[in-house]
């Protein structure tokens, strides 16, 4: 799976030499956080509602809110945006694109391909990609089996389900301690509790 399967390729950018109440109203106006910082076709920085707020003045301040927009339209987004962006390409792995942000601590990659920037992608592509994965929003019914990790275990359990006219629609892995495994199966067929008691009788212990 790949960055450009989930990614948005609608970016809305803003040039560095906007001033920072554009930016707000922006962010505002289209319910997103972050914008790409774009000058002559090329990404120079990204600017977050987070940066926002901390350039805006604090609720305390005993300016009027004339002043405090008086304030925000002369500061422009290079003077808050962050410079060094983190970023992928279309081609990149989804898996890999999830890291990058869990390391960088970031909620978003822009995409870029030749220089340009073709698209972004968010926590929430990744988590909708991490649902697709799992098939959650896919019909059937899901079986849990828990075994020992050992070379063809996912092939045998494949095998006692097709028995039963399953159509195994979506197949995880998640690594237990003590070299166990849990094999999630999303499945679809009239023969589930039967696939099930089958795998119970050859000693499988299926967990959901």
């Amino acid at each position: 799976m790949y960055v450009q399967q989930f990614m948005k390729p609608q970016v809305i950018t803003v040039s560095p030499d906007e001033n920072i109440l554009n930016a707000v109203n922006i962010m505002k106006t289209k319910r997103i956080n972050r914008l790409p910082v774009v000058e002559k076709g090329k990404l120079v920085g990204i600017v977050t509602d987070g940066d926002l707020r901390e350039a805006s003045p604090s609720a305390a301040t005993s300016l009027s809110k004339y002043e405090v927009n008086e304030l925000l339209s002369k500061a422009t987004v290079k003077d808050v945006s962050t410079k060094k962006v983190i970023t992928c390409s279309p081609e990149t792995l989804i898996e890999d694109a999830a890291l990058d942000m869990r390391e960088y601590k970031i909620g978003a990659l822009p995409v870029l391909e030749s220089g340009q920037i073709v698209g972004i992608i968010s926590q929430n592509d990744i988590m909708d990609a991490f649902l697709d994965i799992m098939g959650v929003r896919s019909p059937g019914r899901r079986i849990v089996v828990e075994v020992r990790d050992e070379l063809g275990i996912m092939n045998e359990v494949s095998s006692v389900i097709k028995e039963f006219q399953l159509d195994i629609t979506n197949l995880a892995l998640y690594h237990l301690p003590n070299r166990m495994v849990q094999i999630f199966c999303r499945v679809v067929g009239e023969q589930t509790d039967e696939a099930v008691n089958a795998l119970l009788e050859k000693g499988y212990k299926v967990v959901q």
